[in-house]
């Protein structure tokens, strides 16, 4: 089972690197090639007059998030995602498409569209084919950090003729207003192997924010997910954190999935974090792949809880 999903795992975050969490290299997934900004490419969209479009498709949960939170009468079709599946906000807005699948070119051309917004090295094969087709789109990257998201929330906004200053004013509550004392932190989001994200990732980045010491960070090796290495557990027992991030599989139900299956490890029992009760669950959505903004505000949330509690819960 934990095989199966970490393969399933690992196909999705070098996907989604390659798309809205990654960066802008010939790498591949997050929750990204590696550039120092995001950047729109392909900009046929931007030959639009001011104001022209009224009408989006996105084909990304966090780009559909954003749009929607910026002008929410100008989304009309998104794509499926378990981000949306309990939210009455997307209830009546046509899905394009379902989980890994690509979009159903028949059903964005019925939608109308003005603009189709697709991630690089996710939707470019679709997008290609709805340029074709003369339907304005273009595709986004986004680095994994924070500033990118900043970035991405401008190039949207200025793509549908909105202000998003009040969106970029409220990612700012998200983040501590104090920093913590930098308790030393380890993110596993497999067992076997030991996979943990270093600082090139969106989850490395979040911990950066909250001044946790990330024992990765800076470490490098031949995980062959971008911005993730693998961890011996000689080398987790070296380090000894004092905080201990378990992340659910992005398609798990039960919580305790992954940390059920950590427990079972020599080592556990031995390091300070699970002594001191500062173990903590969760979810992979706004922790490893940002997927929307309620994703990323409830991550903030727990971070916030897990790396200023006086003790684990």
């Amino acid at each position: 089972m934990h095989r199966r999903w970490l393969l399933s795992a690992l196909a999705f975050l070098m996907s989604m690197l390659l798309a809205a969490c990654t960066t802008a290299t010939t790498q591949q997934q997050p929750p990204t090639k590696i550039t120092n900004s995001t950047e729109t490419i392909n900009t046929y969209s931007q030959q639009l007059p001011k104001g022209a479009v009224k009408r989006v498709v996105a084909l990304s949960s966090l780009s559909a998030d954003i749009i929607f939170r910026l002008d929410q009468t100008k989304i009309v079709g998104i794509t499926g995602s378990k981000l949306f599946n309990n939210d009455s906000r997307f209830k009546d807005i046509p899905r394009v498409s379902e989980g890994q699948n690509p979009p159903n070119l028949e059903k964005v051309v019925a939608l109308k569209p003005d603009l189709v917004i697709g991630v690089e090295g996710f939707s470019n094969i679709p997008i290609q084919k709805l340029q074709q087709l003369g339907i304005p789109t273009f595709l986004t990257k986004m680095n994994n950090n924070w500033e990118s998201l900043e970035e991405l929330t401008k190039t949207l906004a200025k793509s549908i003729d909105a202000d998003p200053q009040p969106l970029l004013n409220r990612y700012k509550t998200f983040l501590p207003k104090k920093l913590n004392p930098g308790f030393s932190t380890l993110v596993l989001v497999s067992r076997q192997p030991i996979l943990t994200p270093n600082k090139n990732s969106w989850a490395g980045d979040l911990l950066a924010k909250f001044q946790a010491k990330n024992i990765a960070a800076d470490l490098q090796g031949k995980s062959p997910i971008p911005g993730y290495v693998t961890l011996s557990a000689e080398k987790v027992l070296e380090a000894n954190p004092e905080v201990i991030i378990s992340v659910n599989p992005p398609q798990g139900n039960s919580e305790a999935t992954l940390l059920d299956s950590l427990k079972k490890e020599a080592f556990w029992q031995q390091l300070q974090a699970t002594k001191n009760n500062r173990v903590y669950v969760f979810d992979y959505y706004g922790l490893v792949n940002p997927g929307s903004i309620d994703a990323i505000e409830k991550t903030c949330q727990q971070l916030k809880q897990a790396l200023f509690a006086t003790q684990g819960t």
